[in-house]
């Protein structure tokens, strides 16, 4: 798992080490961290390193001082630097000192003195910095054609919700010390690669993860010597009606995909569904269904009262239950349904659905957001979006980064919500089942949008999702062995 822990958390760790090794060790540390990244891309990115050329955009405070220690070390390696004093008066003493030792140019932060640096480093503010870039510092960032290595986090993205509110740092590299905060995987637009610096913390179990792909095919269902199509998971799917057959077929197809040992289809659209997938067994009515092991409800499933009666009956009972799209606008109306229940709930909204639930959309802290309804709820939410969020009750969190915004399509939420019933059904935990269909479902659609012509990506539909989940658990699964 990778770990994201708090600026706060990060300050604590950070404390002891401060206190017991010799000043200004620990920014030195890091600083050789820094120096390594940016000079392994002036290699790929120039095919050199003497001679080229670094800009440093110096705030003041130790952020400052990691990019004009790192520029030192630069220097040292025959890098011509160029350190921009957005304050002289604070610039960091001895990081200045250093640097001018070493021969590095030090000039005030106008865009005059930009040049043509082949590199830039964001060393305007830290993990305590706040707020958007201030309109000097705007300004010069916006004049800058180069690719930006950012110093520990992106100036003017908060580094505990990833969050903008104008102006700030879009990172080619983020180069981050001791420990991944939350920004990295919540704005990872901003923070382009992100490259983690061991500098010696020691730091509390982590809240917020994200599961590595080889950790997600590792717990991906597969069937045993003794297993038969009941003990490998049996989901019912009850979604789709007249007025959207098609979120039935996606969903019903998708839970199929994801290697369901049965899928079981109630509802009004099973002739749509035996169409496509004939080895779903069908019944009018959930109480015609059968024996299931999970349930998924809700997505495009009506909002009258005959669909409320249904989700009713599904959350009655003590099997795990997914409640998406539709099932969410019932449960904003009668939140009773859901609260209490003993048995594991997983809901999974979008923003608009957030906002439904809740009176208040999940912006800017996506992260306190969703421990919040998961905590007053009682329930399990994943929260979907570029980075999807997974919590549970107690505040622990996984967040998944798509890589992209391909499943941002029609009925792609149909299809994650079958991916993860399938998981579900199988006994999988309510958190790592969503945090596995999160992880699959995106890497469907990003294998979708390939052109097989090499010419780049294309857009997907979610049905074109639907037919890459096979390659997408099977490639999650490639990556057991080469871990």
């Amino acid at each position: 798992m990778r770990s994201y822990h708090p600026s706060e958390v990060v300050r604590g760790a950070e404390a002891p080490l401060l206190a017991s090794l010799p000043e200004g060790t620990l920014m030195r540390r890091a600083a050789h961290g820094l120096a390594r990244v940016v000079a392994s891309e002036l290699r790929e990115r120039t095919g050199g390193i003497a001679g080229r050329r670094v800009s440093l955009l110096v705030g003041s405070g130790d952020n400052g001082g990691d990019a004009l220690w790192a520029g030192t070390f630069l220097r040292r390696r025959g890098v011509s630097v160029t350190a921009l004093l957005l304050d002289p008066a604070r610039a960091h003493p001895a990081g200045l000192r250093a640097l001018r030792r070493a021969g590095g140019r030090v000039v005030p932060a106008t865009s005059d003195h930009l040049g043509d640096p082949d590199i830039v480093l964001d060393g305007i503010v830290g993990i305590s910095g706040r707020g958007s870039l201030r309109p000097v510092a705007a300004a010069l960032v916006d004049a800058i054609s180069a690719p930006i290595v950012a110093v520990d986090t992106p100036s003017g993205v908060d580094p505990d919700t990833g969050a903008t509110d104008g102006p700030a740092v879009t990172a080619a590299v983020t180069v981050t010390f001791g420990a991944c905060k939350p920004v990295h995987a919540l704005a990872p637009t901003q923070c382009g690669r992100v490259d983690l610096v061991d500098i010696g913390l020691t730091l509390p179990e982590a809240r917020l993860v994200a599961a590595e792909p080889s950790e997600v095919g590792a717990i991906w269902p597969v069937p045993g010597a003794d297993d038969d199509k009941y003990s490998q998971g049996v989901v019912g799917i009850r979604a789709g009606s007249a007025r959207y057959p098609g979120a039935g077929v996606l969903c019903t197809g998708a839970a199929v995909a994801a290697t369901s040992g049965m899928v079981r289809y109630a509802g009004s659209g099973a002739s749509e569904v035996l169409a496509r997938f004939p080895e779903v067994v069908v019944s009018p009515s959930v109480a015609e269904t059968g024996r299931v092991q999970a349930w998924v409800v809700g997505p495009g499933a009506g909002t009258d009262d005959e669909a409320c009666a249904t989700l009713r009956d599904i959350l009655a009972t003590d099997l795990p239950v997914l409640v998406d799209a539709d099932g969410l606008t019932l449960l904003a109306r009668v939140p009773d349904l859901v609260q209490g229940r003993s048995a594991p709930t997983l809901l999974t909204p979008h923003a608009g659905e957030f906002a439904r639930l809740t009176g208040n959309r999940p912006e800017p802290d996506r992260v306190g957001a969703v421990r919040s309804l998961a905590a007053d709820w009682g329930v399990h939410v994943l929260l979907k979006g570029r980075a999807t969020l997974v919590a549970r009750p107690d505040g622990h969190v996984f967040v998944n980064d798509a890589g992209g915004s391909w499943a941002s399509t029609a009925g792609a939420g149909d299809v994650l919500a079958g991916i993860i019933g399938s998981l579900l059904s199988s006994g999988m935990p309510v958190d790592l089942a969503a945090a596995a269909g999160a992880r699959a479902h995106a890497l469907a659609a990003n294998l979708a949008a390939q052109d097989p012509s090499g010419s780049g990506a294309a857009p997907i539909s979610a049905s074109a999702i639907l037919s890459r989940i096979g390659d997408s658990i099977r490639l999650l699964r490639t990556h057991i062995a080469e871990s």
